[in-house]
């Protein structure tokens, strides 16, 4: 019996459990102490917005940006007018009274020199009513090398050179401003940056070694710029050769003729090398050919040859026309000048045409001659033939006489409110960099520019 018991003690409990409680979710909400929010939520009613009107505006054509930004303004209606101060004559720059006066341009070489490209934008002569120019001892220098070429019949070669904003460019205005008035025939090319940075085509001249390159485009616009700018000579001055088998050019004409008879860009070069010959035979008036940025046709340009080899600036025939015209290979039986400017803004370190400008310029200064750096590379034979024959003419600073003569005209234009005394003059003059005539019109007419 126990047993019996014993067993049934381990069995499950028959009594019945209660069912478990499950909570059931209700629809009161429960307590809380938040105020309940009994705004009733409206709908949003989107506004359409206002469509912008949008105004049609005409793009400017291909090239209208960069000719605004680089314009030449000559006058200032705003500015006053500069009474007593008499123009520029032929001889006018060549005296040596005249040093350190200021002359008025007159309008017709104006327009020759704008069509010449010889202002540039970055100058200030849109402050003034019209182009004045100071004629300082460097430029009497320049003037009267430059008369002496034409009554010798000699070929002047020279390099202007100086500091930047030592006013070169303005030097190399004043030279053509004088072959101008004196019936020259100018050549000009404004930057010879243009030549050699790869911005204008390129052809190559067939049977030359080694091989030389034409650039069609720009030696067509030059064509152009030549016979606006010298158009009364060339229509005076008759040819003396035959150009029918590499020209347009049939039978006997004027150089103007044979300027015009290039109507496209392929007969740029054929009708330039036989102007060029032309200009350069006996009996034509002197030539003056220039070039502004020397630095930039003694290195390799951004040409390539057939074999993707850099092409040398000399192997250009525009630049290589104008090196043998400097180096004196070229000759000039009727006189005339070769000049050349090396800017000073953009332009590259050329080791030989440092050391041959320096070499000249003390040999003409009777001081020691400099010698090539033993460990520098970068020499040039070629670089250093084409100047070796040439002469540096420095532009210097500005003295203090010139400057206060040329700080009067700018306080008689409107420019400057300050009373142009001696304490006036000699700060300006210390500030511009002991004279530094680019420098002089920062500290002074800087604030002037629009």
């Amino acid at each position: 019996m126990a047993s019996a018991n014993s067993m049934r003690s381990l069995m499950r409990p028959t009594v019945q459990l209660s069912p478990r409680v499950v909570a059931i979710p209700s629809s009161v909400a429960a307590f809380s102490t938040t105020i309940p929010n009994l705004e009733v939520r409206q709908k949003k009613v989107q506004v359409p917005k206002k469509k912008k009107v949008v105004v049609h505006v005409k793009k400017p054509n291909p090239g209208e940006r960069k000719a605004f930004r680089k314009r030449i303004q000559l006058s200032n209606n705003s500015a006053l007018e500069v009474q007593g101060l008499a123009s520029l004559e032929p001889d006018t720059m060549a005296r040596e009274s005249n040093a350190g006066q200021i002359f008025a341009l007159p309008s017709d070489v104006q327009d020759r020199l704008r069509v010449l490209e010889a202002f540039k934008h970055s100058q200030s002569w849109n402050l003034f009513r019209k182009p004045h120019l100071l004629v300082r001892k460097e430029v009497v220098q320049l003037a009267s090398k430059l008369e002496a070429a034409a009554q010798d019949k000699k070929a002047l070669h020279l390099v202007l050179t100086g500091q930047r904003l030592a006013g070169k460019t303005v030097a190399l205005l004043q030279a053509m401003t004088y072959g101008l008035m004196n019936d020259w025939v100018v050549i000009n090319i404004p930057d010879g940056h243009d030549l050699t940075n790869g911005n204008t085509e390129y052809s190559p001249v067939p049977d030359t070694d080694p091989i030389q390159f034409t650039q069609p485009v720009y030696t067509f616009k030059l064509l152009n710029t030549i016979y606006n700018a010298n158009k009364a000579i060339m229509e005076k001055l008759e040819l003396q050769k035959d150009w029918s088998s590499s020209t347009n050019q049939k039978g006997k004409g004027t150089l103007a003729d044979l300027i015009l008879s290039a109507k496209e860009a392929e007969w740029a070069w054929p009708t330039f090398a036989a102007l060029w010959t032309e200009l350069t035979l006996p009996g034509r008036p002197p030539l003056m050919f220039t070039l502004d940025g020397l630095s930039h046709i003694n290195k390799m340009s951004a040409y390539r040859d057939p074999s993707f080899n850099l092409v040398h600036a000399h192997e250009l025939t525009l630049v290589r026309t104008f090196v043998d015209a400097m180096s004196g290979k070229t000759k000039l039986p009727n006189g005339g000048a070769i000049i050349a400017t090396t800017g000073g803004n953009n332009s590259p370190k050329i080791p030989s045409q440092d050391l041959v400008l320096s070499q000249l310029e003390a040999g003409q200064a009777g001081r020691e001659i400099p010698k090539p750096d033993p460990y520098k590379k970068g020499y040039e034979d070629r670089v250093y033939d084409s100047l070796k024959n040439s002469t540096v003419l420095r532009m210097g600073q500005l003295t203090k006489d010139d400057a206060r003569v040329l700080m009067e005209y700018w306080g008689a234009s409107g420019l400057l409110r300050a009373r142009v005394d001696q304490r006036t003059v000699w700060e300006k003059w210390a500030l511009g960099g002991n004279g530094v005539v680019g420098e002089m019109e920062r500290a002074s007419l800087l604030t002037m520019r629009m």
